[in-house]
């Protein structure tokens, strides 16, 4: 049964660096036997549908692979079904709607985030910015953007993260991913 899956490459074409054109990560998508291949933006959102069984990590693992044979540097990845990106909009914590795309963030994880990581932040010292925990996901509310935040600072530290490959995209690009996922 096919899947449709996003990939969101962590840290590629930020000033000059990393450069992974959209067009050949299609390319390397493609090579790797899945199909219906689309990019977003330039930031490395790529969606896909495939008729392989392997897991998200192996699918994660593969690409990461077929990317470093390519550009010959590596990219952290995350490979994540349409499902799994509804169900996030869907447990959002923040009035998502009512809000522009630059004040709300996902920051989504390889594996489970635990609240111990972040209990030495004092949240109450960022406010009117905040976060909550979900399914290997970081919501994180910042009124004035991700460039201004303290708090997306703080979450995004080394020590809190460490051991997790960790890639945000603001709320427009989740939702625009989750739409790409769904479309038939």
């Amino acid at each position: 049964m096919a899947t449709t899956y996003a990939a969101l490459l962590r840290g590629i074409n930020v000033s000059g660096h990393r450069k992974v054109p959209m067009a050949e990560l299609r390319s390397v998508l493609e090579g790797l036997g899945h199909r219906d291949v689309r990019t977003y933006l330039q930031s490395g959102n790529a969606v896909f549908t495939t008729d392989s069984p392997a897991s998200e990590d192996e699918l994660t693992a593969e690409l990461e692979d077929a990317i470093e044979r390519r550009f010959g540097f590596r990219v952290d990845c995350l490979v994540r079904d349409g499902d799994y990106l509804a169900a996030v909009v869907e447990a959002c914590p923040f009035p998502a709607a009512e809000l522009e795309g630059k004040q709300l963030h996902a920051i989504y994880y390889s594996g489970p985030v635990e609240p111990g990581r972040f209990a030495a932040i004092d949240r109450e010292t960022y406010l009117p910015e905040d976060f909550a925990l979900g399914d290997r996901v970081l919501y994180l509310y910042v009124p004035e953007g991700l460039g201004r935040s303290k708090l997306g600072d703080v979450v995004s530290r080394p020590a809190v993260v460490k051991g997790l490959v960790a890639t945000a995209r603001n709320w427009n690009t989740v939702v625009k991913l989750v739409e790409m996922t769904h479309e038939a």
